[in-house]
């Protein structure tokens, strides 16, 4: 008995124990939309209709369930999801009646994201370029064949040097095509790191030539950042409202003898928390595909070194299936990011989330009962909008509301509606919000017909997220009487 009271004792110590939280009106909430190997999309190679009628059926889905981020892959190994001159398109893109690669997937998926209030980052895959059979399908167009001297062999998979200061010219041509020719919202790396180093990653010359006194990994982690540091600076002179961001490895660093051996920072020379302390990053999503205490003391950890910029969980939905968790196991998580005021959380994959994989889903729309705003990003600037003017409150049909409003000059405004029963409104209350993130002036609402009277305020936001004043309120009183 005494043998059982101790063991008791000792998982209660060891536990985390995560009360349920209030639910945040601001809070990242987003999905790892695949697209190497067609994971999420497009799951079939039909015709461009039915890929995208397969797309929007996934942004409706993520619309309904109040989540706000879509990363969406536009670059796999060395192939590409959008219209380019550098890289060749993937062959999963089915191509139109004429057999031409007609459809811009990336700049579908910007636009109906945005249709439906969701922000869209362009998801990049950083270094890797895949095995000798798949180089050799990409034939000409291949970087390996087209620039063969940024490129190296590894353990039979094809990499960029991240070594070659030319390595970063070539990234950044890519980045420079996706955001002068589309309006993302961010640009995200992934596989921004070196191969694990179970073997010698073939870089002897360039590390004699660059090295300069500098043992082999601080020199691969400087690599890493140098290019970190070149990216930033191009984004921000393009469009500084684009949010630079990456998914480092899940765990930054040994932390009392856990986690050696598959750190960001010892293993694949990530040093992410560099990058956020030299503000060369906006946010980070790092890749937490673990639980209890391989999890929790990783994402304290990541705090205190995010700079005070945006910090967001990636949590690993897939393990739900792959690794059989219980749904708890990632909800638990979710309470926990919220307790511990991080910003948000992101699932890889959107599939294993959409598919209600032992009642995840369902679990989700509890916690993401309302919508929620993206936090704003006030280190690139903290100018406040001007707020929406003559908002009117008109039901248009028996079952229709109608909110429309003056609409705000300038590029990339968007919109948050709001309604209270009095008009002491707080914005910082989730239960407030009816919608965020619209680009239209006007939104449609079902009438309530609960006999109650209604103040509706809307505000605008800017493309730093920064938020406006609230504007002065509509009253409507729901009834069965046309008001």
């Amino acid at each position: 008995m005494n043998k059982i009271f101790i063991l008791l004792i000792l998982l209660l110590l060891s536990s985390v124990v995560v009360i349920p939280s209030e639910i945040p009106a601001t809070e990242v909430r987003a999905v790892w939309l695949t697209t190497n190997y067609g994971l999420d999309w497009p799951t079939n190679s039909k015709s461009q209709e039915d890929q995208k009628k397969e797309l929007i059926s996934i942004l409706d889905s993520l619309k309904k369930y109040n989540f706000n981020t879509v990363m969406f892959q536009v670059r796999a190994r060395g192939e590409v999801f959008y219209k380019s001159v550098i890289e060749p398109m993937s062959s999963l893109i089915a191509a139109g009646d004429k057999g031409e690669h007609d459809f811009d997937p990336l700049a579908f998926a910007v636009e109906e994201a945005h249709k439906r209030g969701l922000e869209c980052h362009a998801w990049i895959v950083t270094y890797p370029l895949g095995g000798d059979r798949h180089v050799r399908s990409l034939g000409s167009k291949s970087v390996t064949k087209k620039n063969p001297t940024i490129t190296k062999k590894f353990k039979g998979e094809w990499f960029l040097d991240p070594g070659n200061p030319r390595t970063d010219d070539y990234l950044i041509s890519i980045v420079e095509e996706i955001v002068n020719n589309y309006d993302v919202d961010g640009i995200h790396f992934d596989y921004i790191r070196y191969p694990d180093n179970r073997g010698q990653f073939p870089d002897d010359g360039l590390y004699r030539i660059y090295g300069k006194g500098l043992s082999r990994a601080d020199w691969r982690r400087d690599n890493i950042t140098r290019f970190i540091t070149k990216v930033y600076d191009f984004v921000k002179k393009q469009k500084p409202w684009v949010q630079v961001s990456s998914s480092p490895l899940g765990r930054y660093r040994t932390i009392n003898d856990r986690g050696r051996g598959w750190t960001a920072f010892e293993t694949v020379f990530q040093d992410a928390g560099k990058w956020m302390k030299l503000g060369k990053h906006d946010a980070l999503y790092p890749m937490m595909y673990y639980k209890d205490e391989l999890f929790y003391p990783y994402l304290d950890d990541w705090k205190i070194n995010s700079n005070e910029r945006i910090l967001v969980p990636g949590l690993g939905a897939y393990q739900i299936i792959e690794l059989g968790w219980s749904s708890n196991d990632i909800l638990d998580q979710v309470e926990y990011a919220r307790k511990n005021r991080v910003d948000g959380q992101a699932f890889f994959r959107t599939q294993n989330i959409l598919s209600n994989s032992k009642g995840i889903l369902d679990s989700l729309n509890k916690l993401y009962e309302h919508p929620a705003k993206l936090p704003p990003m006030k280190w690139l600037s903290d100018s406040i909008p001007n707020r929406p003017n003559d908002l009117r409150a008109e039901k248009i049909t028996k079952d229709t509301l109608e909110l429309k409003w003056e609409e705000i000059e300038g590029e990339r405004v968007t919109y948050n509606v709001y309604r209270s029963v009095s008009d002491d409104l707080s914005i910082d209350r989730a239960e407030n919000i009816i919608a965020t993130g619209l680009k239209d002036n006007v939104l449609y609402i079902p009438v309530l017909n609960d006999e109650k009277a209604y103040y509706y305020y809307v505000t605008t936001s800017d493309s730093f997220h920064n938020e406006s004043d609230v504007s002065i309120p509509a009253f409507f009183y729901h009834s069965e009487t046309i008001k």
